[in-house]
């Protein structure tokens, strides 16, 4: 008797068996490939459940058994190797096997969906239509004119939008039966690079060790100064696998770098590109998916998920600012795109370049000790110089929204010479704090140990943590005081000061509550690089990749706000920041310049900032952790626990050590259960769990100790447990 196990979307660690459809021959069971997709039964619904193999045995009773009921693929759409990469992350994040297969598919094929052609949607006109009279519509103009552009041939939704049709017409017209919905076919254009950049010395070294190690897997580590021309390395490579008819996945940490480095990528390539984020539609990321199956795709962009999109002839990865956060995921399937695509390459044998200017302590180890191949740029391309970093001490200095008089005196000088000028504050909203001047009254988030967010804007107070908000109070609730003050500063607050004070100049705000719409940022970076003197003034979104050539001087306003940090990453990622945010100034024929403002000049950190470069901090910072045996030296692990109850968490994890502890490898260490450093948010109090070892086959020993001893405590109402492996904070 032939037996399917699947994977199913569920929070559960194991594998689910069931009976063939009804109907269906054992030869044809037989014939099925590891990821086929089924419609099966799961409790009281219909699910989509992915095959991993098909057995002769269960070890339920056949009579116990649910019969599936359809199989909804011919063949798998995924290629073994994916397979065996989803198959190799379930083991090494110790997560649900039907939630890791999920990350696979976009949306449509994972409810269980028909897949359709490659190619683009689009409109065509309906029987109806076609016989519909030239002059019936006169009193609609925009429905006559998409009828008339319809009228030789089918376009898609992208170019009748060129023409100015939108969706709303052309669904009255779909209502009214004289259009439909279709699939253009396909066109892929046979990809071609237009001439690369002429390589320096340190490039061209770069490019030949790459090439030298051949097609096969092998991890390079791109470690290139901010303007050094480490895109244009890519840019080579990628021509290279064309040649060969090969396709290349290309990672970006962020959907705002997407529109830029994409705006590049088609100025080289005469190629057919497809791009993958979460901004996109549903059925927008369903083409870009199918053509990157298909393999009429040459090159894939992506942001995070990206990493598990099938390829049809993958030639090469590349991971691009591999240092960046935004690489791990950090609820749910809590993986590492950056660690995701290293195993990836080492599947399907092909090499992986990790490029960045700042690279992350991990990567760098790696390359020390020869796991990775090391690449570097420590000069700039073209006439440009690196910026030097000069600290501005602002004690006892008057501050103007949180301008020292040096640093506006330096903003006027720069905007009188028809540049620009880039302001980091990592804090959005216009205050961090709420509080009454008489009685002293501050205003909490109501779910989490957290302050709430002046947003004046808005009117609103709200938590960065989890979403809440409420109204601006015009009174203290607890003293009825109209004494309320802002405590601090965030980016509404100096654009207001900027504003008056450089009223005769263009503004720009950019941080997550003013780059709202899809193209917010493209337009953004557009209107910047036609070199207009102005004053940008943003968050971490201004730090990552960004090209702006005009800009001249770089300040950060609020370096203390990254000094003191509880996390053991801390000062990694305030010199990872920070030098990204330096490196935005002088990337072309203008000297740059980068003041840091701060309270604490002779802080060791702003010493190392100001007066060495990364690769030296970097250099001490790994001395330390391997002192400290603390990644990458060490491995860590964190579970942790959510519930309404504080002290049911702590239990759970107390439970769950006393049960593990006896059976821990030597070398492994358990610390805690502790609360987490904010132990109350969204109204569930969290506990954690730390894991610590020197060899990464004991962390993932213990760590499969943990997970198996909490599977089997009884779940407490309410209670929730994850693990995490290689956490990138232990917030």
């Amino acid at each position: 008797m032939s037996i399917l196990r699947l994977a199913i979307p569920s929070p559960l660690r194991r594998h689910f068996d069931y009976l063939p459809p009804v109907g269906v021959t054992d030869a044809a069971i037989q014939a099925l490939e590891p990821g086929t997709r089924l419609r099966v039964p799961f409790g009281r619904r219909e699910v989509t459940g992915y095959l991993l193999e098909v057995c002769s045995s269960s070890d339920v009773a056949a009579s116990a058994l649910k019969a599936a009921l359809e199989i909804l693929d011919e063949t798998s759409l995924i290629e073994p190797q994916l397979l065996s990469l989803c198959q190799w992350a379930t083991r090494y994040y110790h997560h649900p096997p039907g939630e890791v297969f999920s990350a696979l598919f976009p949306k449509r094929l994972r409810e269980g969906k028909a897949t359709r052609a490659a190619g683009e949607a689009g409109w065509q006109l309906s029987i109806r239509g076609k016989g519909l009279p030239g002059d019936a519509l006169s009193r609609a103009p925009r429905q006559a004119e998409a009828l008339q552009l319809l009228q030789d041939a089918a376009l898609s939704a992208t170019a009748l939008k060129a023409r100015g049709i939108n969706s709303t017409t052309l669904r009255t017209l779909e209502d009214r039966g004289l259009v439909e919905r279709c699939m253009l076919s396909e066109h892929s254009q046979t990809p071609r690079s237009l001439p690369g950049l002429s390589l320096t010395e340190e490039q061209a070294a770069a490019m030949n060790g790459i090439r030298a190690a051949g097609d096969n897997f092998c991890c390079h580590l791109l470690e290139g100064v901010t303007g050094s021309g480490k895109t244009e390395i890519y840019l080579q490579l990628i021509t290279d696998g064309l040649a060969q008819g090969k396709q290349t996945l290309v990672l970006v940490p962020e959907i705002g770098l997407t529109p830029q480095t994409l705006t590049r990528f088609r100025e080289r390539f005469e190629a057919d590109i497809a791009v993958l984020h979460s901004s996109l539609t549903d059925a927008q990321r369903y083409t870009a998916w199918e053509a990157a199956r298909s393999g009429s795709a040459s090159i894939v962009i992506g942001t995070r998920s990206a990493v598990f999109t099938p390829l049809a002839r993958p030639g090469l990865i590349i991971v691009d600012e591999e240092h960046d956060g935004s690489y791990k995921q950090q609820d749910g399937f809590r993986y590492s795109a950056r660690d995701i695509a290293i195993k990836r390459g080492q599947i399907h044998g092909c090499p992986v370049i990790l490029g960045s200017a700042t690279p992350s302590l991990e990567s760098l180890h790696n390359a020390l000790t020869g796991r990775y191949q090391h690449h570097r740029l420590t000069q700039r391309a073209g006439s440009s110089k690196m910026p030097r970093m000069t600290p501005l001490d602002v004690r006892r200095q008057p501050l103007q929204g949180g301008l020292s008089g040096t640093l506006i005196e330096a903003i006027e000088d720069t905007l009188q010479n028809s540049q620009q000028v880039l302001l980091f504050l990592n804090r959005r909203g216009y205050a961090p704090t709420l509080q009454c001047h008489d009685c002293g009254w501050v205003a909490e988030c109501p779910a989490c140990d957290a302050r709430l967010t002046i947003h004046r804007r808005r009117r609103q107070l709200r938590c960065h943590h989890c979403g809440s908000s409420a109204a601006l109070p015009a009174h203290c609730p607890q003293c009825n005081s109209s004494q309320l003050e802002a405590q601090g500063l965030g980016t509404e607050q100096a654009e207001d000061f900027l504003r008056q004070r450089f009223s005769g100049h263009s503004i720009r705000r950019v941080d997550s509550d003013s780059m709202q719409g899809r193209d917010a940022m493209q337009e953004l970076v557009a209107e910047i690089n036609r070199g207009e003197p102005c004053i940008l003034l943003g968050t971490q979104m201004l730090a990552k990749g960004h090209h702006f050539p005009a800009v001249s001087l770089v300040a950060i306003i609020d370096a203390d706000a990254l000094l003191f940090s509880a996390d053991f990453r801390g000062e990694e990622r305030m010199a990872q920041l920070l030098t990204q945010v330096a490196g935005r100034a002088g990337r072309a024929d203008i000297p740059g310049r980068v003041l840091l403002q701060t309270h604490y000049p002779d802080h060791p950190a702003v010493i190392a900032l100001t007066s060495s470069s990364y690769a030296e901090q970097a250099a001490t910072l790994l001395d330390a952790r391997h002192s400290l045996g603390l990644p990458p030296a060490g491995f860590l692990a964190v579970m942790r626990t959510d519930c309404p109850d504080a002290q049911f968490g702590e239990q759970f994890l107390h439970q769950v050590k006393q049960q593990v502890a006896p059976q821990l490898p030597q070398g492994v260490a358990l610390i805690g259960p502790l609360p987490s450093p904010m132990q109350r948010r969204a109204g569930k109090y969290r506990c954690q769990l730390l894991l610590t070892a020197g060899r990464r086959r004991d962390a993932q020993h213990a760590a499969g100790l943990l997970v198996a001893s909490a599977e089997a405590l009884p779940a407490r109402q309410g209670l929730k447990w994850s693990i995490d492996i290689d956490p990138q904070d232990v917030f």
